[in-house]
């Protein structure tokens, strides 16, 4: 808490010190938290970040939520994590203190049947979620910043820059909010036709498992540098899902316009999509057992690349093209590498079992591996080559990971379906 308190310190007099050097605005304009601000990490849903990944760990704390996960936890930049869990009864979601052996700072019981959203993070430990038919902000404190209705389920949101939020819900609604004072910049834009705002749980339960009544099952990809949103979305009665891109205008009119939209992956797309570094590719998991690129400009395919397995998640993207496949039963563990108009199999490890995205910190990633009979286990490896670096067992650990987050503090998180969460430090 000292360390909380003198970080406080210091950041106002930095503020105070600037106040006569002109207008400093932009300091208080809210961005993702430089730790893994919600899932999947950031914006393009890379799974990557530049923290340099410990290697060898130990497990500090474990504990459950008492109920269910649908997603990872979001990290704050002062040691904060919350998560979303889908409780019987108390609290459902809670803020914790990840360097405090999971110590509860707060919590607050919402409408369940949106946990496949995680919760979003900004610099400022303000935390960002939905529930059906709601938009909400929280401070530091369990007391609400404010509160907008939705026209459905929220998944989980994105900083857009200059303290603008995205928010798409399950049911199509694109929003963009000023993310202090919740108003809404712009013209929504709904991607579904003849929505009925008085209900935002419609097809609220088929998100989880990406089923057809629930329009957009996923966190949308941002591209900070093109300012591309691609979006997996299933229209009512459609075969099977697609991808629509989206561009956005900031400071313009309109905010929001609809570029795209490709069904050339014709069995459709599986979990998020995730954007390249530069904007220009987006990287999806196909329901076809191949990963697909494809240009964010217009939605044409660049390559695919067949596997003998289906990847349940969606891949894991480095600054330099290095791709990670998803995880899920009977996966196995593969790098590839994009070259352009093609991309090659880096390596594979058929006796690796991920069963989540991996999540890369570096030049260490991790991911949860099935490994029987002793049950889960975190595996930190390489990605140059894909070999173990070190392998933990997560004791009593039931159901399946939803994801693996990695701090700025070097902290490793992983969460199960089950409810539990493993909390490792740096050894």
């Amino acid at each position: 808490m000292l360390r909380r308190l003198l970080a406080s310190a210091s950041t106002a007099l930095v503020v105070a010190g600037l106040a006569g050097c002109g207008n400093t605005d932009s300091w208080v304009d809210s961005t993702a938290a430089h730790g893994w601000s919600a899932q999947y990490g950031d914006a393009a849903n890379s799974s990557y970040t530049s923290t340099a990944g410990a290697s060898a760990l130990r497990l500090r704390w474990s504990r459950s939520v008492k109920g269910e996960l649908g997603a990872g936890a979001a990290l704050g930049d002062i040691g904060y994590l919350a998560v979303n869990g889908q409780t019987a009864g108390g609290c459902s979601l809670m803020v914790w203190e990840n360097d405090n052996n999971g110590r509860q700072r707060w919590c607050i019981r919402q409408v369940l049947g949106g946990g496949f959203a995680s919760p979003l993070f900004d610099q400022f430990d303000n935390l960002f979620i939905g529930q059906p038919g709601l938009m909400e902000s929280f401070p530091p404190t369990q007391w609400v910043r404010w509160r907008q209705q939705v026209i459905g389920m929220p998944t989980t949101t994105r900083f857009l820059g200059g303290g603008q939020l995205l928010v798409i819900t399950h049911l199509g609604q694109v929003l963009v909010f000023d993310s202090h004072r919740g108003d809404v910049t712009g013209t929504p834009l709904d991607l579904v036709e003849g929505l009925d705002p008085t209900d935002s749980t419609r097809g609220l339960a088929d998100c989880a498992h990406g089923q057809p009544l629930c329009p957009v099952a996923a966190p949308p990809a941002f591209a900070a540098s093109t300012h591309m949103i691609v979006v997996s979305l299933w229209l009512p009665g459609a075969k099977a899902s697609t991808l629509v891109g989206l561009q956005y205008h900031p400071g313009q009119t309109p905010l929001l316009t609809k570029e795209w939209t490709s069904d050339a992956i014709a069995a459709g797309v599986l979990a998020a999509p995730v954007s390249s570094a530069d904007g220009a590719t987006v990287y999806v998991t196909g329901r076809d057992q191949k990963i697909w690129a494809l240009n964010t400009s217009d939605g044409k395919v660049k390559w695919s690349v067949p596997l003998d397995f289906q990847p349940q998640t969606p891949p894991s993207v480095s600054p330099q093209g290095a791709i990670l496949c998803g995880g899920g039963p009977n996966s196995h563990l593969v790098a590839l590498k994009d070259g352009g108009n093609h991309a090659d199999v880096a390596w594979r490890r058929d006796d690796v079992t991920p069963l989540s995205t991996s999540s890369r910190a570096g030049s260490v990633a991790y991911t949860v591996d099935a490994n029987p009979p002793s049950g889960l286990s975190l595996l930190a490896f390489d990605p140059a080559d894909g070999h173990t670096l070190n392998s933990y067992p997560l004791p009593q650990a039931d159901g399946f990971p939803v994801g693996v987050s990695v701090g700025i503090d070097r902290r490793v998180v992983v969460s199960t379906s089950a409810g539990q969460v493993y909390s490792f430090d740096p050894a």
